[in-house]
């Protein structure tokens, strides 16, 4: 059923399994960046960094620091929803990003971890 596999589990000739990185900034929805939300800005730096992506997902509900809960349950407009950045590339390169931009991460829950990504054949 397999349909051959190597030793790392990937099916013959469909891709391979990689490693890399992924970096998670946690923050909230309201949180700014000059004019502009810090998400955005985040996003911006990243890309113009040649990172290999990114993307921003908002919480339904969530607290930080403050223990503070932040939902969309409420009848009034939501606030400070949670916000989540996630970047994948190379640990080193994500490590560089941080280092390099650290005045954005002062707000920010900051997380790197291992992770594999899929990188299918090219087509022929």
């Amino acid at each position: 059923m397999n349909g051959g596999t190597d030793s790392a589990g990937a099916s013959a000739g469909a891709g391979r399994w990689a490693r890399a990185a992924r970096l998670v900034l946690l923050l909230g929805e309201d949180e700014r960046w000059r004019h502009g939300p810090l998400y955005h800005e985040i996003v911006r730096r990243a890309r113009d960094s040649g990172l290999a992506g990114a993307s921003v997902w908002r919480g339904v509900e969530g607290y930080g620091a403050s223990s503070r809960i932040h939902t969309t349950r409420l009848l009034d407009l939501a606030e400070q929803l949670p916000m989540m950045v996630m970047i994948i590339d190379d640990a080193d390169r994500l490590r560089g990003f941080v280092d390099d931009n650290s005045e954005l991460f002062a707000t920010v829950a900051v997380t790197l971890s291992d992770v594999e990504v899929w990188q299918p054949e090219a087509s022929r």
